[in-house]
This record gives C-alpha cells, sequence and structure tokens, in this order.
C-alpha cells in the first residue's frame, strides 16, 4: 500500500491552536475538517484541561477534536480522552506509547536532515497519519516555517498531512506540489498567537478548494 491509495477527492483542513469559543464557532462555520487544541504548556497557545472541556463541547459531531501533546504526562492525556477524538503527539513518543491509550493518533516528524520517512512510517504503522512540520532545534513545532516540500517521497504508506508555515498564499501550490491528504495551519490563520481571523480562515479554506481543482504536478 503507498500514500496514492490516500488521496482523497478533496483535501481535509485542520485548524490548530484554538484557544477561543468564537474562533471555534468561525471554524466549524467556515468548513474545517479538524480542530487542534494544544495541551503542550510551552506553546504560546497552550490552554488547560478545563479550557480544553469548554471548547471542545462547542464542536459538533463530524469535526474532529484533535489534542497535541509533546512528551508529557500519561494522566495529563488520559484526563483530555473523554474531549478528543484524535491525539498528535509531536516530540520523541515511542510507538508504544502513542498506542497505549487506546485513542486514534497522528505522529508528528519534523523535517531534519537525514530524516527517514519511510522507515518512520513504517515504525509509526498505528498511526492514522503521519503530520510532516519544519524543523527548528529545540522546538517541537508551530514554528510557522516551511520546509522543502520536494523532500516528501511519493511512497509513503501513511496518509500525509502537511503543515509548517501555510496559508492562502501558498496552500493551493502545496496541494498541487505533495497532493497530502490533509493540511494543518495555525499561525497562518491568526493575527497574534491564539487569536484566529474569520476572514483568514475563509480564504485558506479557498485556497485550499482551488490547490484541488488545480491538476496534480506529481
Amino acid at each position: 500500500m503507498s500514500v496514492a491509495d490516500f488521496k482523497p477527492t478533496r483535501t481535509r483542513v485542520k485548524f490548530c491552536g484554538l484557544t477561543r469559543e468564537q474562533d471555534v464557532d468561525a471554524a466549524v462555520a467556515a468548513g474545517a475538517d479538524a480542530l487542534g487544541f494544544v495541551l503542550w504548556p510551552g506553546s504560546r497557545r497552550a490552554i488547560e484541561v478545563a479550557r480544553l472541556a469548554e471548547l471542545t463541547a462547542r464542536v459538533p459531531a463530524f469535526v474532529t477534536r484533535v489534542g497535541l501533546f509533546v512528551d508529557q504526562e500519561p494522566a495529563l492525556i488520559r484526563r483530555c480522552l473523554a474531549h478528543l477524538d484524535l491525539l498528535q503527539f509531536h516530540g520523541d513518543e515511542a510507538p508504544d506509547v502513542c498506542q497505549s491509550f487506546g485513542h486514534p493518533w497522528i505522529k508528528a516528524l519534523r523535517m531534519r536532515e537525514g530524516l527517514d520517512l519511510h522507515a518512520l512510517a513504517a515504525a509509526y504503522s498505528g498511526a492514522s497519519g503521519i503530520l510532516l512540520d519544519a524543523y527548528r532545534p529545540g522546538v517541537p513545532g508551530g514554528t510557522g516555517e516551511r520546509f522543502d516540500w520536494s523532500r516528501i517521497p511519493a511512497s509513503l504508506t501513511k496518509p500525509v498531512i502537511l503543515a509548517g508555515g501555510l496559508s492562502q498564499a501558498n496552500v493551493a501550490r502545496a496541494i498541487v506540489g505533495v497532493r497530502p491528504f490533509a493540511v494543518d495551519v495555525s499561525g497562518g490563520i491568526e493575527t497574534s498567537p491564539g487569536v484566529k481571523d474569520d476572514s483568514l480562515m475563509s480564504a485558506f479554506l479557498q485556497a485550499v478548494r482551488q490547490g484541488d481543482e488545480t491538476p496534480a504536478m506529481r
């Protein structure tokens, strides 16, 4: 099985780093497929478990609630499970740790030099997808930087979720070049960290549709 088996008729979209009720409502209304909530305290978009419960209570059926964690205590993650549909691991979590919560999950990989994506996709075979993000030493994600998309092989055995420096200005080009299963954006739809902008969310989704309608480059 190759990544070709995961080519959707449209690219799925995750808006990440939600911190406000009005942004959750606007993201749902705009048509986002998934909403991400950051539980790692080192992020400028971090929220507590109680806040997670408040925000996810506003999310209707068929919109996926995703919790982002970075090498955190299992007890904390278990406290969040009732409010989440999908776990996103952004640290050095081993495959058995990711699998241990009995919840669907994805694994984020930062695209440092020499990364063997095929080997890692095989190692994290239990993941529902592999999220590819830009690499900056000491920063587990959310850098707002993009990486060279040509480094993504076309034969990965997991659906690719493309992240890192995406915005309305480049996401259509990314979709045409990579044909990912999904795209993940945070800073590209914000006016400041954790504060989303309705017009930027709508423009991003419009650009995604434009990319879907453009013939693939590979």
